[in-house]
């Protein structure tokens, strides 16, 4: 047999680290585009050239628009032919299998045979493939025809399949509406991220933090709504690590002299601390764990290489070196680690930012307190966001503009009329949150933050300019004792006003997962109000000033789930509901405008009622 292995050279029990291009495993997020036609002599003939002409103008949209978190473009395939019957719908599909395609987007502008074609996904249609159909809105061969009958035929097969049809009549001559685009793109940003997870996993280092529910990493929701995996290790393999010397010592030199370029401030003495650490070796430590947790995630080929190993002092352990291919992760820390080691605040500030001593470079999703459910919600809007980094937060205080007013002596009504939230935590935010990534894109604020992002990735200036003012606008400060009896280091900033920020949350009702995702904007506070806050909740923390949309501060408060939340430049709420109805997951809150909102056309069948539709279809890999 020509392909058979052979068995003899795999059998050899010498092994080494398998060297990727990629920092986390797995196929690149697939797009098919499916142009369909009616295929009778003469009406196929008519309808070949401008039904290219639609798939050419949908391919250039997603190439150009879609990103992995990484930066790199998401791939785009085309059918090899027009679908117009059986036989050229089953050698798309076979096309298809070959490429690792898991979404599709069926394009016409005329009457086709609907459910024939469905033979180009996988049969009548995978339940795993995220589906979407554009259907040209004109009058000499309109597409709605094949449109609508299409749609319920995967409706009556029980396929959710995403609709895209013009308001307007369209012109084929001209570029893509706002509308079609705007549309085209919501799906894919949210199939790519789907598809992206899909395989991966989540780290948890320790286990539950204080009995904050969101720590008990529950495993079957992670397989069942995300298709993703669970990892677990015990802290002690942290400091496991660091005494073995088990890390890469020229990288850690490397970390200790970017890390320097940062303020420190260190308001405990050693004699206070429990370790006794000097600063030099509270330093140190914070860094190790920093890499630590990272080669956990993903890897490291220098600690399976037994001449590094024998240069820096540690044993090479092949096993070890491979990580966990882990696209997000998180830290127990309180309380049985950070009574007598440091806390993760180094950590997870670095590594949910999109850049350390190595450079600019994708952002780590990890969640304080291994919140899982908020480290969920973070990894799901950095894969929407083309990477943009998460904001992890404590939901703090909620200050209305009386109880300012009261404590202070200053009127912010018109700053902030609906009240604030004070998102502060001890330093799991991301580095950029110190900053005003739109002023440094030298982009508009309405603009989507995919593109702006975009923009940063394509720009070493722009990536300058973000870390620069980044290191200058964070100062790290020593923990409170009382919270943090082994020390730290935490990330202090204070976030720019006037910066769209979406705010989110994944909560759990036994196993029903739901998702709540609200709107809004920083506000800058007078100097005197935020002097206040800050001195009377916690100055050495980070802290973000925020204002809901279309609701107070309080009735945030007061509907949102846990005691934390997680943030996103950018307004992508819409983006969040179109993924969470791919992952039939019900949104139990938010205020995103109803003409936004982009739901598979089965919704409608349950009156547009989310939980009833989610429900029916169950989660997409349960």
């Amino acid at each position: 047999m020509a392909d058979r292995p052979d068995f003899k050279k795999l059998a050899n029990p010498a092994r080494s680290f398998q060297e990727s291009d990629k920092r986390i495993l797995g196929p690149v997020p697939t797009i098919a585009i499916t142009p369909v036609s009616d295929g009778r002599r003469g009406a196929y003939e008519d309808n070949v050239i401008k039904t290219w002409a639609m798939v050419e103008k949908v391919y250039d949209l997603l190439t150009s628009s879609v990103r992995q978190p990484d930066g790199k473009p998401i791939r785009v395939v085309v059918a090899p032919e027009i679908v117009y019957g059986a036989r050229t719908a089953a050698r798309a599909q076979a096309y298809y299998a070959t490429q690792g395609v898991s979404a599709n987007i069926w394009v016409g502008r005329s009457w086709s045979y609907s459910d024939e074609l469905m033979g180009a996904a996988q049969g009548i249609g995978s339940s795993e493939w995220q589906q979407c159909a554009y259907g040209l809105n004109q009058t000499d061969r309109p597409g709605a025809v094949w449109l609508k009958a299409f749609t319920a035929a995967m409706d009556e097969k029980k396929r959710p399949i995403f609709c895209v049809y013009s308001p307007d009549l369209e012109d084929e001559n001209g570029p893509l509406s706002d509308f079609v685009a705007t549309r085209l793109l919501r799906f894919a940003r949210a199939a790519a991220a789907v598809a992206y997870m899909r395989g991966k996993n989540y780290l948890s280092v320790g286990g539950v933090a204080m009995g904050i529910i969101g720590s008990d990493v529950r495993r079957n929701a992670f397989l069942h709504y995300l298709g993703m995996g669970t990892v677990s290790v015990d802290m002690s393999i942290i400091n496991g690590r660091i005494d073995t010397g088990f890390y890469d010592h020229e990288e850690f030199k490397k970390a200790m002299e970017f890390f320097a370029k940062f303020k420190k401030v260190f308001l405990n003495k050693a004699s206070e601390r429990r370790t006794g650490m000097t600063d030099q070796e509270l330093v140190e430590k914070c860094i190790k764990m920093t890499m630590i947790v990272r080669d956990l995630m993903v890897g490291n080929p220098r600690l399976a290489d037994a001449k590094v190993g024998k240069k820096q002092g540690f044993f090479a352990d092949v096993e070890y070196a491979q990580g966990t291919n882990a696209i997000a992760a998180g830290t127990q820390g309180q309380r049985q680690w950070t009574d007598y080691n440091p806390n993760f605040d180094v950590t997870e500030s670095l590594l949910n930012s999109s850049f350390d001593w190595r450079g600019f470079r994708p952002a780590s999703p990890i969640a304080t307190e291994n919140d899982s459910k908020n480290g969920m919600g973070m990894l799901i809007a950095n894969l929407l966001t083309g990477g943009v980094p998460q904001c992890f937060a404590d939901i703090r205080t909620n200050w209305t503009p009386a109880s300012i007013k009261k404590a202070t002596g200053v009127d912010v009504s018109k700053i902030c009329p609906r009240g604030i939230i004070d998102k502060r935590n001890s330093g799991a935010a991301a580095l950029e949150y110190a900053t005003d990534i739109y002023k440094i894109a030298k982009s508009a604020k309405d603009r989507d933050v995919q593109l702006v992002w975009r923009d940063i990735c394509d720009s070493p200036a722009f990536q300058k300019a973000l870390i620069d003012a980044a290191i200058k606008n964070t100062t790290y400060m020593n923990a409170a004792l009382t919270y943090f009896p082994g020390d730290g280091l935490s990330s202090h900033f204070t976030t720019p006003g006037g910066i769209p920020i979406t705010s989110y949350r994944y909560n759990m009702v036994g196993d029903l997962i739901t998702c709540s995702v609200v709107e809004g904007e920083t506000v800058e506070l007078p100097e005197k109000v935020a002097a206040h806050i800050s001195k009377v909740t916690d100055p050495t923390w980070p802290e973000t000033y925020w204002m809901p949309r279309d609701m107070t501060s309080h009735e945030y408060m007061t509907k949102i789930g846990p005691n934390h939340d997680a943030n996103s430049f950018g307004l992508i709420g819409a983006d969040m509901i179109t993924l969470n109805a791919m992952l039939r997951i019900p949104v139990d809150m938010h205020n995103i405008p109803e003409e936004d909102i982009f739901r598979p056309t089965m919704w409608q069948r349950f009156g547009g009622d989310d939980y009833r539709a989610c429900a029916f279809l169950g989660p997409i890999y349960g």
